[in-house]
């Protein structure tokens, strides 16, 4: 028995004292809604109404069931509107991700913006490199994210590729460091200090293929993420770091005494990024999400809008260096 659309025959017939009224009220011919009601009186073990050829009166039971049917109605519409904002992601919880290079600041601009669109809606949170964001997305423990390129986005539904223009982060007895822009063959004969390549496989061939191209291969690829270890490498083995401003504190830009922070040129490597998410899950929330991480990173972090991804051409990791 559908007991929600019985009670709202109960409900209607006991308000209006009248079938025909009832019917009209709730958009159906009279007789389907005293077969409602007689199977409601089965049901229950009651009688609801007395009924007269001219007029219908509510029992006693009736009257003492009414304001409980008026209540499950009630609750019954509160759980079909709670469902209807978790369907179109306005309520429940959001599972989303960003790559540890964002700065605070976009981080910050990103919460803040998503946060007045979905106020209603909880966020988790995570740090997360685009191997392990595509792990989660596939594995459906994660609703959205934001990768960088090139990786594998089958399956996904990608926002607009964005891109950050890196610079090299070097010791300021370089000679390099002398340069106001610093063209990529410039560095040659230094170590690089990359992310693990496990974190990104393709963005880690893409831009050692994008530093060769323009001059520059590594005497050693060295790996660290942490500020301060990358800091440490480059002090203690005069290797060079690749990064973008936005991704520094500013004491690392302009007033650390012993290293310096400058842009590359001449057909340097740059961080593209994008939102991603399962196709096909893209919910109000997921999009209001993808929209702040977007805006976030053009206004926070200079980002541009880029071309979309290319086909990727992983080459084997015994290529590179450890």
């Amino acid at each position: 028995m559908d007991l929600v659309r019985h009670l709202e025959c109960f409900v209607a017939v006991a308000e209006e004292s009248h079938f025909g009224r009832a019917a009209d009220r709730l958009g159906m011919a009279q007789p389907p809604l005293s077969q409602r009601i007689q199977r409601l009186e089965r049901e229950l073990g009651v009688r609801l109404f007395e009924r007269t050829s001219r007029q219908v009166r509510i029992t006693e039971a009736g009257r003492l069931l009414l304001a409980q049917a008026r209540e499950v109605l009630a609750r019954s519409e509160s759980f079909l509107a709670t469902a209807r904002r978790v369907r179109d992601g306005e309520t429940g919880l959001l599972r989303a991700a960003l790559p540890p290079d964002l700065s605070g600041e976009t981080v910050a601009a990103l919460l803040s913006d998503f946060g007045r669109r979905h106020s209603g809606l909880e966020l988790e949170l995570h740090e997360l490199s685009t191997a392990q964001q595509l792990d989660r997305l596939a594995a459906h423990e994660l609703d959205v994210g934001v990768v960088h390129h090139p990786c594998d986005v089958t399956g996904l539904e990608l926002g607009p590729v964005l891109r950050r223009e890196l610079g090299v982060l070097l010791p300021r007895r370089a000679r390099a460091a002398a340069l106001e822009e610093v063209p990529p063959a410039a560095l040659s004969g230094h170590d690089l200090i990359l992310f693990p390549r496990a974190a990104a496989p393709a963005l880690y061939d893409d831009l050692l293929t994008t530093c060769a191209r323009a001059g520059f291969t590594p005497a050693a690829v060295r790996h660290g993420q942490g500020a301060s270890f990358v800091r440490g490498l480059v002090l203690s083995a005069g290797a060079v770091a690749l990064c973008p401003r936005d991704a520094l504190p500013l004491s690392a830009v302009d007033g650390d005494p012993e290293v310096v922070w400058r842009p590359l040129s001449g057909g340097a490597p740059a961080l593209r990024h994008s939102a991603a998410w399962l196709r096909g899950r893209g919910n109000a929330a997921v999009h209001a999400f993808a929209e702040a991480a977007t805006h976030a990173l053009r206004t926070t972090a200079g980002a541009t809008p880029d071309a979309p991804p290319r086909p990727l051409h992983l080459r084997p990791a015994s290529e590179y260096w450890l």
